[in-house]
């Protein structure tokens, strides 16, 4: 295992699909580092991540320090019927009585948002997700997050994001997650 990157960032730019790929190990280690996954759940979603790429409107902002080491980053793309996150949200919408039709309809997927443990707390996450989402096509922004008080729950709050669905279990994690969303555009700070 690497060890973590300095704390500090440097810049914070949009990437290519190019980019992440030539970055994807760096990538999936904030991954796997910012959600507490076993060291091989990186090996598992680097095809799905690199699948994620060739979706459209997919768009990506990375943050590096000042030795230009990936310290975190948020990605999305628009969210369209067949997708795996689009059908489990729209089964769980349907089931709990939510209105499916209204927030899975031209909407953007805000797939991955992730900062390295020791780079969070300085307003990283929100500068990524507000740079990510002033570019995203669609008329809302869709995001699952693991129930629980964290600084992501703090962040998607600070912001406005509101409940869609909470409590629910994907499709291989026995964790309760919450499908949150808002409108597009964000209002600035």
């Amino acid at each position: 295992m690497t060890a973590a990157p300095s704390p500090s960032f440097d810049r914070i730019t949009e990437l290519t699909t190019d980019q992440l790929r030539a970055r994807l190990p760096e990538a999936l280690q904030i991954y796997v580092t910012a959600m507490n996954y076993p060291p091989a759940t990186a090996q598992q979603r680097a095809p799905m991540w690199s699948a994620h790429m060739l979706r459209a409107g997919w768009r990506c902002i990375g943050a590096f320090n000042d030795h230009d080491e990936l310290v975190g980053l948020g990605y999305g793309y628009l969210g369209a019927p067949g997708q795996w996150w689009h059908e489990q949200v729209r089964r769980g919408l349907l089931s709990s009585g939510g209105d499916a039709e209204a927030w899975l309809d031209e909407y953007f997927e805000l797939t991955e948002l992730h900062v390295y443990p020791g780079s969070q707390g300085v307003g990283l996450g929100e500068e990524i997700l507000r740079r990510l989402l002033a570019g995203a096509q669609g008329s809302k922004v869709l995001l699952s997050t693991p129930e629980g008080p964290t600084r992501a729950w703090r962040l998607y709050r600070r912001v406005g994001f509101g409940d869609v669905l909470r409590n629910y279990r994907f499709t291989g994690d026995p964790r309760p997650f919450a499908v949150l969303g808002r409108s597009l555009p964000l209002e600035p700070r």
